[in-house]
């Protein structure tokens, strides 16, 4: 780990096109044209103070979580819940274990904010070859702003669900790292359950080693304000990723996710697909999707997509994909979006056979997110997360 930033812009010179000089004799930066161009730091020093301006914060609510990104934050110890399972530790460990920094650095003034606040980090570390489940608990970690850091690394040949649970009241600025030995099988799992008042501000970085498989899955159905950015980088040849996500924006609330998926090697596999459902006055999703196709990354196969179910009026859904390629030697690429209302055939469709108006679109919107649910390999919190959409359902109102 290395608290010295690094800039990745440089200074035109007055000869480049379209540049004039301004009035104090210094030329503009140019923009960071590239995913993986942007500045990084652990230090929160480095960060100049967020106005809402930045690329990463523009679509934001920042003047809402002034106190992550600008104040003092808590990072002392909290209480975590898991189960014991064998394969499977989990530890306090100091700022000095060399995991720390191994899997990405921040590159937004909140993340380097939490970086620089904690204590001690939460260590989760996954060996042995038999598949295993675990659940990590937190739940009401207060009404003051606190940083948080947390390693997940899976031992070479290791499998593992990892279900990261969050609950109650808080205002959580965090980094999770996840580091993927080679051939190593891992599924983690952050569920945002958050009570009514809570904003959550995570950065996961992963880096995935030779002939291993991440899949990401981001579920956030509570909280006020929840922006959770999975950052994976498929460092090793034949590395695989599945980055899945699942939200649902009721009124006032803020549900954000930015996900970058860098391509570092041959022969490498990701697919990205988010789905969400707004409904009341106010509720707004934001979902940002970057792929980087590296210049090293030949044999690449690569798809992200992203789906927003509009259920009311007063909605709004945010929706960017982006791809970069540097080389032409790939299996394939491509993204999509798309956000609509209900699609009029099927409601008439279920209609015609005796199925009510208001169950015809909760039929619907079930189908809708389900695909992303039954990906997940747990069947315990496949059942869990089907009752709590269906939760969310009987609040809706005819659109």
């Amino acid at each position: 780990m290395s608290a010295t930033a690094t800039l990745n812009t440089a200074m035109p010179t007055s000869e480049q096109q379209g540049i004039k000089e301004h009035t104090d004799g210094r030329f503009g930066f140019v923009p960071v044209q590239t995913r993986s161009g942007r500045f990084t730091s652990v230090q929160v020093a480095d960060f100049a103070p967020v106005t809402g301006r930045e690329a990463v914060w523009k679509l934001s609510p920042v003047k809402k979580f002034t106190d992550l990104t600008e104040g003092v934050l808590d990072g002392s110890v909290y209480p975590v819940e898991s189960a014991a399972v064998p394969g499977v530790s989990v530890a306090w460990v100091d700022r000095t274990d060399p995991r720390i920094g191994a899997a990405g650095a921040p590159e937004e003034r909140a993340a380097a904010n939490a970086w620089s606040s904690f204590d001690r980090a939460l260590a989760i570390t996954i060996s042995g070859e038999d598949a295993k489940e675990v659940t990590l608990t937190r739940a009401d970690l207060g009404s003051g702003p606190r940083g948080a850091h947390t390693i997940i690394e899976a031992k070479p040949f290791s499998r593992a669900i990892l279900i990261l649970s969050n609950t109650g009241e808080a205002r959580l600025s965090e980094n999770v790292e996840i580091i993927l030995g080679d051939s190593a099988h891992l599924t983690v799992v952050s569920l945002q359950e958050w009570g009514d008042t809570a904003v959550h501000l995570a950065n996961h970085f992963a880096t995935i080693g030779r002939d291993a498989r991440l899949k990401h899955v981001v579920v956030s159905l509570g909280g006020s304000i929840v922006r959770v950015n999975p950052s994976v980088r498929l460092a090793g040849e034949g590395s695989d990723t599945e980055l899945l996500g699942l939200y649902f924006a009721d009124a006032g609330q803020h549900l954000e996710q930015q996900v970058f998926v860098n391509h570092d090697a041959p022969n490498s596999r990701s697919r990205v697909t988010y789905k969400g459902a707004l409904q009341g006055q106010g509720a707004r999703t934001v979902w940002i999707g970057d792929v980087l196709i590296g210049r090293n990354a030949t044999g690449t196969d690569s798809y992200e997509q992203n789906r927003n179910l509009v259920l009311t009026e007063g909605t709004r859904a945010d929706s960017i994909p982006n791809l970069e390629i540097e080389t032409g030697d790939i299996k394939g690429a491509g993204h999509a979006s798309a956000t609509g209302r209900f699609d009029d055939e099927q409601l008439f469709y279920l209609q015609s056979r005796g199925i009510t108006e208001d169950e015809a679109r909760r039929l619907v919107v079930r189908g809708f997110l389900s695909e992303i649910v039954q990906q997940i390999g747990s069947p315990t919190l496949e059942d869990r997360l089907q009752a709590a959409i269906e939760a969310e359902l009987t609040e809706s109102t005819p659109s």
